[in-house]
Protein backbone atom coordinates (compact mmCIF):
# COMPACT_ATOMS: atom_id res chain seq x y z
CA UNK A 1 0.00 0.00 0.00
CA UNK A 2 2.80 2.45 0.87
CA UNK A 3 4.49 1.75 -2.48
CA UNK A 4 1.22 2.59 -4.26
CA UNK A 5 0.87 5.78 -2.21
CA UNK A 6 4.44 6.72 -3.07
CA UNK A 7 3.70 6.34 -6.79
CA UNK A 8 0.57 8.48 -6.40
CA UNK A 9 2.53 11.12 -4.49
CA UNK A 10 5.39 11.35 -6.98
CA UNK A 11 3.00 11.26 -9.92
CA UNK A 12 0.69 13.88 -8.45
CA UNK A 13 3.44 16.32 -7.60
CA UNK A 14 5.02 15.73 -11.04
CA UNK A 15 1.70 16.63 -12.70
CA UNK A 16 1.67 19.89 -10.75
CA UNK A 17 5.15 20.73 -12.05
CA UNK A 18 4.12 19.94 -15.63
CA UNK A 19 1.09 22.24 -15.25
CA UNK A 20 3.38 25.00 -13.99
CA UNK A 21 5.70 24.42 -16.96
CA UNK A 22 2.76 24.62 -19.35
CA UNK A 23 1.68 27.91 -17.78
CA UNK A 24 5.17 29.32 -18.31
CA UNK A 25 5.97 28.14 -21.82
CA UNK A 26 3.22 25.98 -23.26
CA UNK A 27 4.14 22.50 -24.45
CA UNK A 28 7.88 23.14 -24.41
CA UNK A 29 7.64 24.41 -20.86
CA UNK A 30 5.65 21.33 -19.88
CA UNK A 31 8.34 19.04 -21.29
CA UNK A 32 11.06 20.99 -19.49
CA UNK A 33 9.29 20.73 -16.17
CA UNK A 34 8.56 17.05 -16.76
CA UNK A 35 12.32 16.54 -16.92
CA UNK A 36 12.75 18.66 -13.79
CA UNK A 37 10.14 16.56 -11.98
CA UNK A 38 11.91 13.32 -12.87
CA UNK A 39 15.20 14.68 -11.53
CA UNK A 40 13.44 15.93 -8.39
CA UNK A 41 11.85 12.53 -7.81
CA UNK A 42 15.21 10.80 -8.09
CA UNK A 43 17.04 13.33 -5.93
CA UNK A 44 14.35 13.49 -3.24
CA UNK A 45 14.25 9.69 -2.98
CA UNK A 46 17.88 9.56 -1.89
CA UNK A 47 18.22 12.94 -0.18
CA UNK A 48 14.79 13.86 1.21
CA UNK A 49 15.91 13.22 4.79
CA UNK A 50 18.84 15.63 4.43
CA UNK A 51 16.58 18.25 2.86
CA UNK A 52 14.01 17.95 5.67
CA UNK A 53 16.69 18.16 8.35
CA UNK A 54 18.02 21.31 6.69
CA UNK A 55 14.52 22.80 6.28
CA UNK A 56 13.84 22.32 10.00
CA UNK A 57 17.27 23.72 11.06
CA UNK A 58 17.96 20.57 13.05
CA UNK A 59 21.46 19.60 14.15
CA UNK A 60 22.94 16.22 15.11
CA UNK A 61 22.40 15.31 18.77
CA UNK A 62 25.45 13.36 19.90
CA UNK A 63 25.30 10.66 22.56
CA UNK A 64 27.51 12.55 25.01
CA UNK A 65 25.03 15.46 24.89
CA UNK A 66 21.98 13.37 25.77
CA UNK A 67 23.02 9.87 26.87
CA UNK A 68 19.67 9.05 28.51
CA UNK A 69 17.77 10.01 25.36
CA UNK A 70 20.05 7.87 23.20
CA UNK A 71 19.62 4.93 25.57
CA UNK A 72 15.83 5.34 25.55
CA UNK A 73 15.67 5.45 21.76
CA UNK A 74 17.98 2.44 21.47
CA UNK A 75 15.85 0.42 23.90
CA UNK A 76 12.61 1.30 22.07
CA UNK A 77 14.18 0.65 18.66
CA UNK A 78 15.33 -2.79 19.82
CA UNK A 79 11.85 -3.52 21.09
CA UNK A 80 10.40 -2.48 17.73
CA UNK A 81 12.98 -4.54 15.80
CA UNK A 82 14.54 -1.45 14.22
CA UNK A 83 18.11 -0.21 13.80
CA UNK A 84 19.09 2.80 15.90
CA UNK A 85 18.09 5.98 14.03
CA UNK A 86 20.24 9.10 13.94
CA UNK A 87 19.09 11.71 16.46
CA UNK A 88 18.72 15.44 15.80
CA UNK A 89 17.76 18.45 17.89
CA UNK A 90 15.57 21.34 16.69
CA UNK A 91 16.36 24.65 18.42
CA UNK A 92 12.81 25.58 19.41
CA UNK A 93 10.91 25.56 22.68
CA UNK A 94 7.71 24.21 21.14
CA UNK A 95 7.41 20.53 22.11
CA UNK A 96 7.41 18.45 18.93
CA UNK A 97 9.20 15.70 17.00
CA UNK A 98 9.36 14.03 13.60
CA UNK A 99 11.00 11.10 11.83
CA UNK A 100 12.51 11.12 8.34
CA UNK A 101 14.54 8.92 5.98
CA UNK A 102 13.96 6.59 3.06
CA UNK A 103 13.99 3.34 5.07
CA UNK A 104 14.78 2.05 8.60
CA UNK A 105 18.48 1.75 7.75
CA UNK A 106 18.63 5.43 6.74
CA UNK A 107 16.27 6.91 9.32
CA UNK A 108 16.47 9.85 11.69
CA UNK A 109 14.39 11.16 14.57
CA UNK A 110 14.41 14.86 15.44
CA UNK A 111 13.13 16.27 18.72
CA UNK A 112 12.77 19.85 19.89
CA UNK A 113 14.43 21.31 22.96
CA UNK A 114 10.93 22.05 24.26
CA UNK A 115 9.95 18.38 24.05
CA UNK A 116 12.90 17.31 26.19
CA UNK A 117 12.14 20.01 28.76
CA UNK A 118 8.39 19.39 29.03
CA UNK A 119 7.80 15.65 28.90
CA UNK A 120 8.18 13.16 31.73
CA UNK A 121 9.81 9.83 30.94
CA UNK A 122 6.61 7.96 30.04
CA UNK A 123 5.42 10.78 27.79
CA UNK A 124 8.80 11.10 26.11
CA UNK A 125 8.85 7.37 25.45
CA UNK A 126 5.37 7.65 23.93
CA UNK A 127 6.48 10.38 21.53
CA UNK A 128 9.69 8.58 20.56
CA UNK A 129 7.79 5.31 20.03
CA UNK A 130 5.32 7.15 17.80
CA UNK A 131 8.18 8.35 15.61
CA UNK A 132 9.75 4.88 15.56
CA UNK A 133 6.33 3.57 14.53
CA UNK A 134 6.43 5.81 11.45
CA UNK A 135 9.78 4.22 10.63
CA UNK A 136 8.48 0.71 11.29
CA UNK A 137 5.33 1.34 9.21
CA UNK A 138 7.48 2.67 6.32
CA UNK A 139 5.76 6.06 6.42
CA UNK A 140 8.89 8.16 6.53
CA UNK A 141 9.85 7.97 2.85
CA UNK A 142 6.42 9.21 1.75
CA UNK A 143 6.42 12.02 4.27
CA UNK A 144 9.99 13.07 3.51
CA UNK A 145 9.48 13.14 -0.26
CA UNK A 146 6.21 15.03 0.15
CA UNK A 147 7.99 17.66 2.25
CA UNK A 148 10.93 17.98 -0.14
CA UNK A 149 8.85 18.18 -3.32
CA UNK A 150 6.09 20.37 -1.91
CA UNK A 151 8.75 22.76 -0.65
CA UNK A 152 10.35 22.86 -4.09
CA UNK A 153 7.00 23.40 -5.80
CA UNK A 154 6.14 26.24 -3.44
CA UNK A 155 9.52 27.85 -4.10
CA UNK A 156 9.13 27.53 -7.88
CA UNK A 157 5.59 28.90 -7.71
CA UNK A 158 6.80 31.85 -5.63
CA UNK A 159 9.51 32.64 -8.19
CA UNK A 160 6.94 32.46 -10.98
CA UNK A 161 4.53 34.70 -9.10
CA UNK A 162 7.08 37.47 -8.61
CA UNK A 163 8.42 36.99 -12.12
CA UNK A 164 4.93 37.44 -13.55
CA UNK A 165 4.31 40.53 -11.43
CA UNK A 166 7.53 42.19 -12.60
CA UNK A 167 7.25 40.97 -16.18
CA UNK A 168 10.14 38.53 -16.23
CA UNK A 169 7.92 35.72 -17.53
CA UNK A 170 6.04 36.66 -20.62
CA UNK A 171 4.11 33.44 -21.01
CA UNK A 172 2.35 32.48 -24.19
CA UNK A 173 -1.24 33.60 -24.56
CA UNK A 174 -2.01 30.84 -27.06
CA UNK A 175 -0.42 27.93 -25.21
CA UNK A 176 0.31 28.89 -21.61
CA UNK A 177 -2.44 31.35 -20.72
CA UNK A 178 -0.26 34.46 -20.36
CA UNK A 179 0.27 36.34 -17.11
CA UNK A 180 -3.10 35.30 -15.67
CA UNK A 181 -2.21 31.66 -16.17
CA UNK A 182 1.14 32.20 -14.48
CA UNK A 183 -0.44 33.89 -11.49
CA UNK A 184 -3.11 31.20 -11.23
CA UNK A 185 -0.49 28.46 -11.23
CA UNK A 186 1.63 30.34 -8.70
CA UNK A 187 -1.35 30.48 -6.35
CA UNK A 188 -2.83 27.05 -6.99
CA UNK A 189 0.33 24.92 -7.16
CA UNK A 190 1.23 25.14 -3.45
CA UNK A 191 -2.41 24.50 -2.54
CA UNK A 192 -2.52 21.43 -4.78
CA UNK A 193 0.75 20.15 -3.34
CA UNK A 194 -0.62 20.63 0.18
CA UNK A 195 -3.83 18.72 -0.63
CA UNK A 196 -1.83 15.77 -2.00
CA UNK A 197 0.26 15.75 1.19
CA UNK A 198 -2.81 15.73 3.41
CA UNK A 199 -4.63 13.05 1.44
CA UNK A 200 -1.69 10.69 1.94
CA UNK A 201 -0.52 11.52 5.43
CA UNK A 202 -3.55 12.06 7.65
CA UNK A 203 -4.55 8.45 8.37
CA UNK A 204 -0.96 7.51 9.19
CA UNK A 205 -1.09 9.28 12.55
CA UNK A 206 -3.69 6.88 13.95
CA UNK A 207 -1.60 3.90 12.87
CA UNK A 208 1.59 5.40 14.32
CA UNK A 209 -0.19 6.17 17.60
CA UNK A 210 -1.37 2.57 17.89
CA UNK A 211 1.97 1.04 16.89
CA UNK A 212 3.84 3.39 19.20
CA UNK A 213 1.58 2.52 22.12
CA UNK A 214 2.21 -1.17 21.50
CA UNK A 215 5.98 -0.59 21.38
CA UNK A 216 5.96 1.01 24.83
CA UNK A 217 3.08 -1.08 26.18
CA UNK A 218 1.73 2.15 27.70
CA UNK A 219 -0.95 4.03 25.69
CA UNK A 220 -1.43 6.44 28.61
CA UNK A 221 2.04 7.90 28.14
CA UNK A 222 1.42 8.85 24.51
CA UNK A 223 -2.12 10.07 25.24
CA UNK A 224 -0.81 12.38 27.96
CA UNK A 225 1.99 13.58 25.67
CA UNK A 226 -0.46 14.43 22.87
CA UNK A 227 -2.45 16.68 25.19
CA UNK A 228 0.72 18.49 26.25
CA UNK A 229 1.86 18.76 22.62
CA UNK A 230 -1.44 20.32 21.56
CA UNK A 231 -1.25 22.89 24.36
CA UNK A 232 2.38 23.63 23.53
CA UNK A 233 1.61 24.19 19.83
CA UNK A 234 -0.91 26.88 20.81
CA UNK A 235 1.19 28.58 23.50
CA UNK A 236 4.62 28.44 21.84
CA UNK A 237 4.71 29.45 18.15
CA UNK A 238 7.20 27.75 15.85
CA UNK A 239 8.38 29.15 12.53
CA UNK A 240 7.89 25.85 10.73
CA UNK A 241 7.99 25.46 6.96
CA UNK A 242 4.41 24.56 5.91
CA UNK A 243 5.86 21.91 3.58
CA UNK A 244 7.10 19.95 6.61
CA UNK A 245 4.02 20.38 8.84
CA UNK A 246 2.66 16.90 8.07
CA UNK A 247 5.80 15.25 9.42
CA UNK A 248 5.51 16.41 13.02
CA UNK A 249 3.71 14.36 15.67
CA UNK A 250 1.65 17.49 16.34
CA UNK A 251 0.87 20.16 13.76
CA UNK A 252 3.36 22.92 14.65
CA UNK A 253 0.85 25.74 14.19
CA UNK A 254 -2.86 25.92 14.95
CA UNK A 255 -5.38 25.36 12.18
CA UNK A 256 -8.82 26.92 11.93
CA UNK A 257 -11.60 26.98 9.36
CA UNK A 258 -10.60 25.45 6.03
CA UNK A 259 -7.09 24.83 7.35
CA UNK A 260 -8.53 22.59 10.05
CA UNK A 261 -10.69 20.81 7.47
CA UNK A 262 -7.61 19.98 5.40
CA UNK A 263 -5.28 19.46 8.36
CA UNK A 264 -2.51 16.91 8.01
CA UNK A 265 -3.36 15.60 11.49
CA UNK A 266 -6.54 14.18 13.04
CA UNK A 267 -7.90 16.04 16.06
CA UNK A 268 -6.02 15.38 19.28
CA UNK A 269 -9.23 14.37 21.05
CA UNK A 270 -9.86 11.64 18.46
CA UNK A 271 -6.30 10.39 18.79
CA UNK A 272 -6.48 10.30 22.59
CA UNK A 273 -9.84 8.50 22.45
CA UNK A 274 -8.43 5.78 20.20
CA UNK A 275 -5.43 5.36 22.50
CA UNK A 276 -7.72 5.03 25.50
CA UNK A 277 -9.47 2.16 23.73
CA UNK A 278 -6.16 0.26 23.81
CA UNK A 279 -6.00 0.46 27.61
CA UNK A 280 -7.19 -2.80 29.14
Amino acid sequence: MNNFRLIILMGGLSVILVIIGNAIGGSSGAMLFLGISLLMNLYSYYNSDKLVIKMTKSRPLEKHEAPELHNTVKRLADRAGLPMPRLYLMPTQQPNAFATGRNPEHSAVAVTAGLLNLMNQQELEGVLAHELAHIKNRDILIGSIAAAMAGAISMIANIIQWGAIFGNFGGNDDEGGGILGLLAMAILAPIAAMIIQMAISRSREYAADETGARITGNPRGLASALLKLEKGAVQIPMQANPSTAHMYIMRPFSARGLQALFSTHPSTSDRVEKLQQLIL
